[in-house]
């Protein structure tokens, strides 16, 4: 399976259809073994974002006792990575349209490393937050500029497509990391979970300068940040930028209060061990895996607006579902997992389409829009985590809440403001 055309651009590309990647990369780059080890590192790039929340959740309570704090405060550190996400999309994107894509991701891989380093070395649930802050800043280098490499070889349906995949390959992060967290656990002392991080950081880097740049030098943007900012209000005007991204953030307001409750919830109010956990946690990652998968197989034959509306449509009643048994107990463990599950699984039919969508309406500034895009998204991932730890009272109360929240949110937003995209 090719899955990336030969190096060159064509008339059509030049008229807003595929474009093709690797354009400076030899002919060779279009083999199989190429394509893949390309897919492969874009995946990892993708996967730093869960993979450094995800891996240490079932430590949690573990952490929470480690470092004198409670189940609230340590919802902040789940925050406050996603605040360093949210605002330093912003920074690298810009910076990876002017200078390319390689270099800034490696800097933020770098930046990663480093801020893993403090958080193995945090002796306080204050200066855990703090390293996290640095620790995010750095990891979104690599997921902001991967969607970006991504639709500088894709366009429309087929970068949505492209999206699935990729989303696809890299859930195996968060399918494995509670898991592999736990059983760290059991060996070993939760600081080793950041050391891992390190690993795998160092790892990707040394990965990523195998890959070339998707990004010719002619085709990158001149001006820097302050252009970049006034690049950032003018799409913030744009009804289509607005609409898929507040369809996908509303998603992300309710996933990420998920990321931050679910530990509680099933750890300590159900009393799930932290492998149990792991399981469950593993078995929602399925879910997503399995509908980025119908997402890729569907979304060139029925588009990018009724696969958004759908899985939006399903995650609001699946959150009302959620609020339900969390406020009634009336299907107890079983019902919270079975609601929380499908919520989860709509990942993959509004995240990879909220972006493509996005993206198509001004390609040209893909690297800006996906970190616009990226930033809101993980911005309200942050309001929904952060609204957590402020009503969190030891039950599944407030979790049920805030994911009904976000469902009903989700598809009031695609149905009412997401409309067709078009070139600009």
């Amino acid at each position: 399976m090719t899955l990336f055309a030969p190096a060159s651009r064509t008339p059509s590309a030049e008229k807003g259809g595929a474009v093709s990647p690797l354009v400076a990369a030899p002919a060779a780059a279009s083999t199989d073994r190429q394509s893949l080890r390309t897919l492969a590192i874009l995946s990892a790039l993708m996967a730093f974002g869960p993979i450094s929340t995800d891996l240490y959740l079932p430590a949690l309570p573990t952490m929470a006792n480690a470092l004198h704090s409670n189940a609230g405060t340590m919802a902040w550190t789940i925050s406050g990575y996603l605040i360093g996400f949210s605002f330093g999309q912003l920074i690298w994107g810009p910076l990876g349209d002017r200078y390319g894509r390689r270099g800034p991701v490696a800097a933020g891989i770098v930046l990663f490393a480093i801020g893993s380093v403090g958080c193995a070395l945090s002796t306080s649930a204050g200066v855990m937050i703090a390293w996290r802050l640095l620790q995010a800043f750095g990891a979104c280098a690599g997921v902001v500029l991967a969607r970006a490499m991504v639709r500088d070889l894709y366009a429309g349906p087929r970068a949505a497509r492209m999206l699935s995949i990729l989303i696809t390959v890299m859930a195996i992060a968060p399918l494995v990391g509670p898991i592999a967290g736990a059983e760290i656990l059991r060996f070993a002392s939760w600081p080793w979970i950041f050391w891992l991080l390190v690993g795998i950081a160092i790892v990707t880097l040394v990965a990523l300068f195998t890959l070339p740049e998707t990004l010719p030098v002619e085709r990158r943007r001149r001006g820097g940040l302050p252009e970049a900012l006034r690049t950032y209000f003018h799409l913030l005007g744009d009804r289509r930028i607005l609409g898929y991204a507040a369809a996908g953030a509303c998603l992300y307001f309710g996933v990420f209060a998920y990321i931050a409750g679910s530990p509680f919830a099933y750890i300590e109010y159900y009393g799930l061990t932290p492998r149990g956990f792991g399981l469950v946690f593993g078995a929602g990652i399925l879910g997503i895996m399995a509908t980025n998968l119908i997402n890729a197989r569907f979304v060139t034959r029925w588009g990018i607006i009724p696969l958004l509306r759908a899985g939006a449509s399903l995650a609001a009643l699946a959150g009302l579902w959620a609020a339900f048994d969390a406020w009634t107990g009336f299907g107890g463990l079983p019902g919270l997992v079975a609601s929380l599950f499908v919520f989860t699984a709509m990942n993959g039919l509004v995240i990879a389409n909220s972006i493509a969508g996005a993206l198509a309406a001004f390609p040209r500034r893909a690297g800006t829009v996906s970190a616009l895009v990226g930033a809101l998204q993980y911005g309200a991932g942050m309001a929904g985590s952060g609204l957590l730890g402020l009503f969190a009272d030891g039950t599944p109360r407030p979790l049920g809440g805030v994911i009904a929240l976000a469902g009903v949110g989700a598809a009031i937003c695609a149905w009412t403001f997401v409309g067709a995209p078009r070139k600009a």
